[in-house]
């Protein structure tokens, strides 16, 4: 798939998955990897700019396989974001397959 595709939405993804239940950095990739090819490298930057954003805050907790995980939980201002980009997302795909599917009005 084209990496520019995979990298606009992204976020969107990322967001969707916290929103419905809080998620560590690799199972978020092991999520998103399971419908679409990306690179572990993908998530983590962004998980950090959310974070920073005001989109998510974290926790730690005791895991029993390794070191403690990092949770991401979703904030009141990242669920106002992710409505937002869900409204964005579904205008520009239903553009996009109206014109690919040939349902240009000119």
């Amino acid at each position: 798939m084209n990496p520019q595709f995979k990298k606009g939405v992204l976020n969107l993804c990322v967001l969707a998955l916290v929103a419905e239940q809080d998620r560590y950095g690799y199972e978020l990739v092991q999520a998103i990897s399971a419908k679409v090819a990306i690179s572990e490298g993908a998530v983590y930057p962004l998980l950090r700019r959310l974070t920073t954003d005001g989109y998510f805050t974290t926790y730690l907790t005791e895991s029993g396989e390794g070191p403690p995980r990092k949770y991401y939980q979703i904030t009141e201002q990242g669920k106002t974001h992710l409505t937002e980009l869900r409204a964005e997302w579904d205008v520009f795909t239903n553009g996009v397959n109206d014109l690919i599917r040939g349902g240009d009005d000119r």
